[in-house]
């Protein structure tokens, strides 16, 4: 397929003819015209089995969009893309998913097994779907558990002699195995929200009180138990640090024995935040301190360790880890999410050999709105424009209302009514769909250029090229994609995300 390119003399040429003669139909048969629609040639549809077209709009989900032959219009933009540009400096990417959690699991044990295993066919199935390959779980409890617990709640056991994993084993483990039955190969990061209250200063879950005003719940924290950002809530002490490494591999061991290999642990997640659910604040110092210890200890199981989850936008906290020289050896990569994704473009420039990780999608506010996934749309965009490698959601799934066990409603990409015993996929979902459905594991970003900016682009190991594109206009929108030797127009729906497939031969 070759471009048809246009000359202004040719265009001018055109559309005075094209014109002319509608002029002269237009007085032959006493009709009015409109000159503007006469102005150009109407664009041809253009059938090629190598290209596939999928849009969504807000009220219509994952439609066939319509690819025409090259054309021109006035307000036409283009899109370039050289497959070249595939830098193979740039790292590959290493897969995408959301976050095992027991609400997401509890939420979906509310549907008939016929619909649940709708769901997780959707979800988890290489062949069709979104093809999730690469998911995060927690250590413990987090903010969707079903409550407050760890794996070891007996006051001072260094020995870990009352470790146990039998609370996940309702919640967290079947729902892992059952996506494990679509997807044989799927990969698994973890992550705690808290380390076993007793290992903390505060004795306590929590660092903070209910948020007056958002309808969470009063989780009975003390007044001296309010823990701060800045300050390390774990107690700094050898027999400590050694004792929760030793927690983390027997989390590891034990969830092995189950067949869940967890490959990739990161120390805390969101260090600098003190919740009102389980949570644990740390200084980037006290985290070097942790990880002397955590390193040998992931080392030998051949567990990679990330920093993170970094939540600040401040490069700094990574820089304090990377200092310490016997620590940074141990450090494979970063997770960012929430306010980190501004230091995300200054920490790949500086450490452009650590993978990053979008390590949780900013999760909204149980409303589920099309303007919200608008919103994930620019993230998604700056993440991996910026050096990301993986891009996690949040939630799998919540009932109806979006609530956590501690109230605070948040989005997900499966709601369940559980009353009624139905389910629906959300429009965050279809966002994550047109990235995850097309673009491959090993696959590495392609530069685009050219007046439609709005967009991203990916090439898989197999040579198809992959382009996201946004039209946010409340129109239609022509775009002219140039490839090396070939174009085509893309009718843009208003308000839509669609993906373009161009296989290579």
């Amino acid at each position: 397929m070759n471009s048809k390119q246009w000359s202004r003399r040719q265009v001018l040429t055109g559309t005075a003819r094209a014109a002319a003669g509608a002029a002269i139909t237009g007085q032959l048969l006493g009709m009015g015209t409109n000159l503007a629609s006469a102005q150009m040639p109407h664009p041809d549809p253009l059938h090629d089995d190598r290209l596939t077209f999928v849009t969504s709009t807000e009220a219509s989900p994952w439609q066939t969009g319509s690819v025409l032959k090259p054309t021109f219009s006035w307000e036409m933009l283009n899109l370039n893309v050289d497959p070249a540009t595939a830098s193979k400096t740039r790292r590959p990417i290493e897969g995408f998913g959301a976050c095992f959690n027991e609400l997401g699991w509890t939420s979906l044990s509310a549907l008939s097994e016929q619909d649940r295993e709708a769901v997780l066919r959707e979800l988890f199935d290489p062949s069709t779907g979104a093809r999730f390959s690469y998911c995060r779980m927690p250590i413990g409890a987090n903010d969707f558990a079903t409550g407050a617990y760890s794996y070891d709640e007996t006051d001072g056991d260094f020995e870990l002699n009352h470790f146990s994993i039998d609370h996940d084993k309702q919640t967290l483990i079947p729902f892992i195995h059952a996506a494990q039955r679509y997807q044989p190969k799927l990969r698994l990061w973890a992550s705690p929200w808290t380390p076993p209250s007793w290992m903390k200063r505060n004795r306590f879950y929590a660092e903070a009180a209910a948020f007056p005003g958002m309808g969470f719940k009063d989780n009975g924290i003390r007044p001296d138990q309010v823990g701060h950002e800045g300050e390390d809530m774990f107690i700094q002490e050898p027999r400590y640090f050694e004792a929760y490494a030793r927690y983390f591999g027997r989390f590891i061991d034990a969830y092995r024995a189950e067949g869940i290999h967890v490959d990739m642990v990161m120390p805390q997640n969101e260090f600098n935040s003190a919740q009102n659910f389980p949570s644990c604040t740390w200084t980037a110092e006290g985290l070097a301190h942790f990880l002397h210890h955590l390193g040998p200890e992931m080392d030998h199981r051949g567990v990679d360790i990330f920093f993170g989850t970094m939540e600040r936008g401040n490069r700094k906290l990574l820089e304090a880890i990377m200092a310490d020289k016997a620590v940074a050896p141990f450090i494979k990569g970063v997770g960012i999410q929430w306010a980190g994704k501004n230091a995300l473009p200054e920490i790949h420039r500086e450490f452009p050999n650590l993978a990053i990780y979008q390590s949780e999608q900013e999760c909204g506010d149980g409303m589920n709105a099309w303007t919200y996934t608008s919103y994930c749309w620019q993230l998604m965009k700056h993440y991996l424009r910026s050096g990301a490698s993986g891009y996690m959601y949040w939630n799998i799934s919540t009932d109806l209302s979006g609530k956590s066990t501690w109230g605070w409603a948040q989005n997900a990409l499966v709601s369940v009514d559980t009353s009624a015993k139905n389910y629906r996929f959300n429009h965050d979902y279809y966002l994550l769909k047109h990235l995850t459905h097309f673009v491959d594991v090993g696959a590495r970003a392609a530069e685009v250029t050219g007046t439609c900016d709005d967009a991203l682009g990916f090439l898989n190991p197999d040579g198809t090229l992959v382009l996201l594109i946004r039209n946010e206009l409340s129109h239609t929108q022509l775009v002219q994609v140039e490839l090396p030797g070939r174009a085509f127009a893309l009718e843009l729906l208003p308000d839509s995300i669609s993906t373009l497939s161009v296989k290579s031969s």
